[in-house]
């Protein structure tokens, strides 16, 4: 808003009639207000990941963390309360965190090779809001078998 005040003194003194703007000045001052508005609504949207331990120093702090699902932590009964699911969260560096879900588990958690949980730290727990699964990649399988087969197709035309 400052900004904006300075921009509307300023051109108000480049004019040559004083206190009169012309169309060209009220143009560039809605436009430079338009241009601020824009990269103030892009700030807004820049998301760093977090690790478990930097996590841990911002409690209460919305953050995004990367990790994988600890093998055998994963406690969820449908029955009960579908809408509870909690597990164990290593991220890249080996920091483990307890992850607290309150909505359905997500189809093939498990499967996933990496989570995106979005949420808050509040206490030893990850109270999470929102989890993006990151799939294994399908042509994982697909390059071992594209290599087999020209390693034969190698061997074929030596022969």
């Amino acid at each position: 808003m400052r900004a904006l005040i300075f921009l509307y003194v300023f051109l108000t003194y480049i004019c040559p009639k004083r206190g009169k703007m012309k169309k060209i000045h009220i143009i560039l001052l809605v436009f430079i207000a338009i241009a601020i508005a824009v990269l103030l609504s892009f700030m807004g949207d820049i998301t760093t990941y977090d690790t478990v331990t930097s996590a841990k120093e911002k409690p209460g702090k919305f953050v995004h963390l990367i990790a994988k699902v600890e093998q055998n932590s994963m406690k969820y009964d449908p029955v009960n309360n579908p809408n509870y699911l909690s597990f164990t969260a290593v991220d890249s560096l080996g920091n483990s965190i307890k992850v607290v879900y309150h909505d359905t588990k997500p189809v093939d958690i498990e499967k996933s090779e990496r989570l995106v949980l979005k949420g808050t730290v509040e206490g030893d727990t990850f109270e999470c809001r929102s989890i993006l699964l990151k799939c294994p990649s399908k042509y994982k399988d697909d390059m071992n078998a594209a290599k087999k087969e020209l390693g034969t197709a190698a061997n074929y035309e030596t022969k």
